[in-house]
């Protein structure tokens, strides 16, 4: 596995793995919550690993193998994690693969036309920093409010601070409610500030931390029911 966020990419050594396959590792929870649509995916073909815990196929022995089963995918499946993944080899330089930001974007945008939540997200990013674009927040936004309207939280949280910097609060909170209901942290610390600034009632903000609590339980319940059949797997 790499040492590398699979949501956002973030290099750590201190990562944790999902439990329920152990493929991709994450550097916090809200990471795991945001790529949770994108992960349920991930092995519907075999990723690198010894072997793939599904269909026991042995994992790509080498950078060339590998960067072939994702090539493969893209073209002839679509496949839009192999897209997302390949993209984070163009960005990072991985694989054998040399830095190449028109090559990342490329990737994603394709991923993007094709309906990924995830793809519109790091898109809205790269407008966002100017990482391989021009800074333009309106394209941001747009790509954020595609991927918020997808499920995808970080992009619902990134459209709170775009409110914030709009000076739009009420609007701003709103983004940082759904997404700490939906089990994001960083979007709850940013609703118990509104709501001691007073930009957040205490019947939202109690409401907030009720779903978020719920929805951190659903989904460490789910880790323990997938690790268990994972488990039941391996003993049988």
């Amino acid at each position: 596995m790499s040492n590398h966020c699979a949501s956002c990419g973030k290099a750590d050594a201190n990562l944790k793995a999902c439990k329920a396959c152990m493929l991709v590792k994450y550097c916090s929870v809200e990471c795991q919550v945001a790529h949770r649509p994108a992960h349920k995916k991930a092995c519907r073909f075999c990723l690198p690993r010894e072997h793939c815990p599904f269909c026991n196929t042995p994992a790509a022995r080498g950078d060339e193998e590998t960067i072939k089963r994702l090539s493969d995918r893209i073209e002839k499946y679509n496949d839009l994690h192999a897209m997302i993944m390949m993209s984070a080899f163009y960005r990072l330089g991985w694989h054998g693969l040399p830095v190449d930001k028109s090559k990342e974007i490329e990737l994603l945008q394709r991923a993007c036309e094709l309906g990924s939540a995830a793809a519109h997200h790091n898109v809205g990013t790269k407008y966002q920093n100017g990482n391989g674009t021009e800074i333009d927040m309106k394209k941001a936004v747009h790509h954020y409010q595609i991927a918020a309207m997808m499920g995808n939280m970080l992009a619902r949280h990134n459209l709170g601070y775009a409110g914030l910097e709009n000076k739009n609060y009420p609007r701003a909170m709103r983004h940082f409610m759904i997404a700490a209901e939906s089990g994001l942290k960083d979007s709850l610390d940013m609703v118990k500030q509104g709501f001691t600034q007073g930009d957040v009632t205490k019947q939202d903000f109690e409401k907030t931390l009720r779903d978020h609590q719920a929805s951190c339980d659903e989904t460490k319940s789910e880790q323990r029911e997938r690790a268990a059949v994972i488990q039941s797997r391996n003993v049988e």
